[in-house]
Parts: C-alpha cells; sequence; structure tokens
C-alpha cells in the first residue's frame, strides 16, 4: 500500500484522537459551568435546568438511540454461512488495509480460564460502525451473542455520517471458546457510556502510548494480535439500512460481503491462534487457515 494510503488511515485516526480529547474539553467545561453557576442566585434555574439534562445523560445510564433489531437482521448477522465466508476469503480487507491485524506480545489475556478478546470502541466512531459487524459476524461463529442485537447510527456530523451500525453496550456473549468483553467507552453524542477499567486502560496504553492518538476501535485478542484501525472502507455502507447490510452480507458479490465478511474472516483467523484452533470446524476450513498462516 502506498504512502498515501498509509497517511489516510494515519490521519483517520488523528481525527478520532481529536475528536475525543474535544469531548473531554466539553466536558471539563460544562463542570466548571456548573460550578461556578451554582454560587448565582439569579442562573439558578438555568443550572437546574442544565444538571437535569445532565443527569439524564450520566454515564452509564443508557446508550441514546438504541433500537432493538428485528430478529431476521439478527438471523443474518450471526448466522453467515460458512460457504458464503470461505468464498469471499480475504475479501476488499488488502486493497484498503495491506496489515490488517499485528502480532503482539504480552501477558495472556485471559478470562474465565478462556483467552480474551477486548474490544475498546464509542458509539459515534465511524471505524467502529464498520468493524463491529465484522465481529459479530465472527464472534457468532464461536459461540452466542445476546438477543436482541441493538442497532445505532454513528455520529452525523464525523466522517461516514451516520452508519448504520450495532453497539455492543450490554451486549452478552456465552461460548466455551472464548471470552469477550466490549467496552462502548462514549455515547453517539460524546458522553461517557462505559469506563475502561485499570487493567483495561494499561492494555490500551501499552500498545497506543501516546494519548494524543489514541483511538478507536482497538481490538486486542488475548494480547497475541491487535487490531488498531478499520481494515476495510466504511464507505460500502454508505446510506444503507441495518437490513440491507445484514442482507447484502450473504451475497458475496456485494461490495458489503466482501468488506464486512472479508474483515470477519481475519478475526475469526486471529481468534483461532488465541482458541488453539477451536472449534475445528471453523479454525481448519481452508481459507482460515490460509489467513492464520499468514498473521
Amino acid at each position: 500500500m502506498g504512502k498515501a494510503s498509509r497517511n489516510k488511515r494515519l490521519n483517520a485516526r488523528e481525527r478520532i484522537a481529536a475528536q475525543r480529547e474535544a469531548a473531554r474539553r466539553a466536558e471539563r467545561r460544562r463542570t466548571m459551568f456548573i460550578a461556578g453557576g451554582s454560587v448565582l442566585g439569579v442562573l439558578v434555574v438555568v443550572v437546574g435546568f442544565i444538571v437535569f439534562a445532565l443527569t439524564r445523560s450520566s454515564p452509564g445510564s443508557g446508550s441514546s438511540g438504541r433500537t432493538a433489531l428485528p430478529a431476521s437482521v439478527t438471523q443474518n448477522v450471526t448466522n453467515v454461512p460458512a460457504s458464503t465466508l470461505s468464498a469471499i476469503g480475504k475479501g476488499s480487507v488488502p486493497t484498503y488495509n495491506s496489515a490488517p491485524v499485528s502480532p503482539i506480545a504480552g501477558t495472556p489475556l485471559v478470562s474465565q480460564g478462556k483467552p480474551e478478546m477486548l474490544y475498546i470502541g464509542a458509539e459515534f466512531c465511524p471505524y467502529c460502525a464498520a468493524m463491529r459487524w465484522s465481529m459479530a459476524v465472527a464472534l457468532s461463529r464461536f459461540g452466542t451473542l445476546s438477543t436482541p442485537l441493538f442497532g445505532i447510527h454513528s455520529s452525523s456530523s464525523d466522517v461516514f455520517p451516520s452508519t448504520s451500525t450495532l453497539t455492543f453496550y450490554k451486549t452478552g456473549y456465552t461460548s466455551k471458546y472464548l471470552a469477550f468483553t466490549p467496552v462502548e467507552n462514549l455515547t453517539v453524542s460524546k458522553q461517557l457510556l462505559q469506563a475502561p477499567t485499570k487493567q483495561q486502560n494499561q492494555i490500551w496504553a501499552r500498545y497506543e502510548p501516546d494519548p494524543n492518538t489514541r483511538g478507536y476501535p482497538f481490538i486486542d485478542f488475548a494480547n497475541k494480535f491487535l487490531i488498531k484501525t478499520p481494515i476495510y472502507d466504511p464507505a460500502v455502507l454508505k446510506g444503507l439500512t441495518w437490513s440491507q447490510i445484514a442482507t447484502a452480507m450473504h451475497n458475496p458479490a456485494s461490495p458489503v460481503a466482501q468488506g464486512v465478511d472479508g474483515a470477519a474472516n481475519y478475526i475469526t483467523a486471529a481468534i483461532c491462534k488465541t482458541t488453539n484452533n477451536q472449534p475445528a470446524a471453523v479454525c481448519n476450513a481452508p481459507t482460515i487457515q490460509t489467513l492464520a498462516g499468514g498473521l
């Protein structure tokens, strides 16, 4: 991939980091405004209104705009046929990101006796919007996501505005092979939703040490492999509904499937490298074996 393409990806990550820092500054300004206004009798009503509004969107209270997706959408997302995934292989991933998955070395990340896949993202993030579809497809090959799945749209004022996507906020996952830990850090309106734990922040900082450029998505596969950029072009999702995206995943010729499912295959290969190639029905597929061999 050429220098221009690498610079494009770098600039995208810088924009994400800048957006997160802007959100922090805005939150600090709101806090200062409320504290200052509370001592001025003439602003009691105004301050009361602001406090009420902030309380309604307090951290962890919920994810605005979450929509329970129809069963047909969930079915399509979590049951992409193995034959379709095999036909797609790498899909359009290599033309967008020549090094989609990076090997790393660290203390094995384990939860409940199983290798852990840690995802840190944000609901406003357009790149997370793209990657969640692929994660859902891949995770469904190793276990079961709780239903219904919930849909959101990425920020309307960012690149790839209002991209239809899922949220992993309060999404459960059961698997014999893998533990999945999702952290949706900020809401679509860039309010704190889920704060990473101390350990999660340490992992994030280890592989992205500069807080000014630390961005989303961050996907750690048991401290063996890492994805920290989008690995297919989010533009293929432009203007599509949740249902249209989920349906298109089943058509190997569609740009959506080439991106979403191609990325899902890379994610599957990374997971297989952490689960000792279990389940065999998934990990021994020739497409996955080929991708895993290249990680």
